[in-house]
């Protein structure tokens, strides 16, 4: 019985909800271990569409407990607001959830010092999404963070919270911004907040050893991907946290000895949301058409993601990075109107062949990728379900991805629905999800 990570092999957006959403059913609990409410996952189920920011996936599956782990920063009123809104659709989210106590809070104004960030001059603009994670991480990082267990000790955390307002106030006024902010009122609110999510909070790092200990399986939900890791993406153009897998241990408590595989998912093209190098990127009518056909804009933000074609420099390195055993490629579909599909097969710098991941953005931006066309199948895959049944060319061009990264293709995507997906029999990852 294994437990298992999946998480992004590009810069997010790569389809990990549906992939979370469909192997939820395997498993005892689903456990997010990285990121803040910046981070959509879109979930189909007949006619209705679940966005979900923070809570796991795997919450759309009865009877499975969705966690959020302590690696998680948690701005609680959006919380509040995605447990309603699921509970508009009938799923009892209190029943099934459960909150790390050493989560970090992110109040409103993180989100004033985020815009701050951005705006200063000389900054180089990262195209966040304004929301307060990266300040929020800032200041766990920094020490004067507060954890969702500080809540509940009324004393401390008011001494805790105006020592970090007042910070917050003497930066604003240090860079002449006069946004009007009740910083009484916040934490009067966040007292309140912490009453409603308390039956759901808890040591998550003990619940889930006691789960394992019981033979219970566990699978660890990344957000983002691994190109926008803090330590191995396209920094400084990367998110806050640790998404790759190693993220998975850090943001749970959970051994890396206890983690027996790890599930990549890579769209079956590239796309990228915000500012930042992207080697493949199509900025023309190639690129319109991918964001077209594959409905490219943000869970979250609405914002259009830049699209450009498969990389496979860049997927060999989150591979060695992750150690994937399997890749879930996504959104096949989106492939079948065209005639010949460029893939990127390596890149070139000053003339000469890279052989290891750029570390500046700097040289990123300057590498020519170097493609080969491969025949389109121009017929429809939409919903088929056996691999067999992929056309011809489609079953070659997922060969080819898999002969030059290095990584099988166990799984594939032909649609937005759960029943829209392809488990090759006979792969690691028919054996990973058991």
């Amino acid at each position: 019985m294994s437990n298992v990570i999946v998480l992004g092999a590009q810069w997010g957006d790569e389809g990990k909800g549906k992939v979370v959403d469909l192997l939820a059913e395997r498993f005892d609990i689903v456990a997010r271990y990285q990121g803040g409410h910046n981070a959509g996952h879109t979930v189909f189920i007949g006619e209705k569409k679940f966005v979900l920011k923070l809570i796991p996936s795997g919450i759309l599956r009865p009877g499975v407990e969705a966690v959020i782990g302590n690696g998680v920063v948690i701005d609680l009123a959006a919380l509040l607001d995605e447990i309603a809104a699921l509970e508009s659709h009938g799923i009892d989210a209190t029943k099934q959830l459960r909150i790390s106590n050493r989560a970090h809070v992110i109040f409103p104004f993180h989100r004033l010092i985020e815009k701050m960030s951005e705006a200063r001059e000389n900054r180089i603009p990262i195209g966040t999404t304004s929301r307060g994670i990266g300040p929020s991480y800032e200041d766990k990082t920094g020490r004067r963070g507060i954890r969702i267990a500080d809540l509940y000790d009324p004393e401390s955390f008011r001494d805790l919270y105006d020592t970090l307002a007042e910070d917050k106030k003497t930066l604003a006024a240090t860079f002449n911004l006069h946004d009007t902010i009740d910083y009484a009122e916040i934490r009067a609110q966040h007292e309140l907040y912490a009453e409603k999510i308390r039956p759901m909070v808890c040591d998550t790092a003990a619940l889930l050893a006691d789960a394992m200990a019981r033979g219970k399986r566990i699978l660890f939900e990344g957000a983002q991907g691994t190109m926008l890791d803090i330590d191995h993406g396209t920094y400084p153009f990367v998110t806050s946290s640790s998404a790759s897998a190693g993220g998975a241990s850090i943001g749970t408590g959970v051994p890396p000895t206890r983690i027996e595989g790890i599930i990549g998912v890579s769209k079956a093209y590239n796309t990228r949301v915000g500012s930042g190098p992207f080697p493949t990127e199509s900025d023309d009518a190639a690129g319109d058409l991918l964001r077209r056909e594959g409905n490219e804009f943000g869970a979250v933000t609405g914002r259009p993601r830049r699209c450009g074609w498969f990389d496979v420099p860049l997927l060999k390195y989150t591979a060695m990075v992750n150690g994937f055993d399997t890749l879930f490629i996504m959104k096949l579909d989106v492939l079948d109107c065209l005639e010949e599909i460029p893939v990127c097969v390596r890149y070139r710098l000053h003339s000469a062949d890279v052989t290891e991941m750029p570390a500046t953005y700097r040289a990123l931006e300057a590498i020519e990728p170097v493609y080969e066309n491969l025949p389109g199948w121009h017929t429809s895959t939409r919903g088929i379900a056996r691999f067999d049944g992929l056309p011809t060319e489609a079953r070659a061009y997922l060969k080819f991805l898999e002969e030059r990264t290095g990584v099988e293709v166990g799984g594939v995507s032909t649609g937005p629905e759960r029943n829209e997906t392809i488990v090759r029999a006979g792969s690691k990852l028919e054996r990973l999800i058991g």
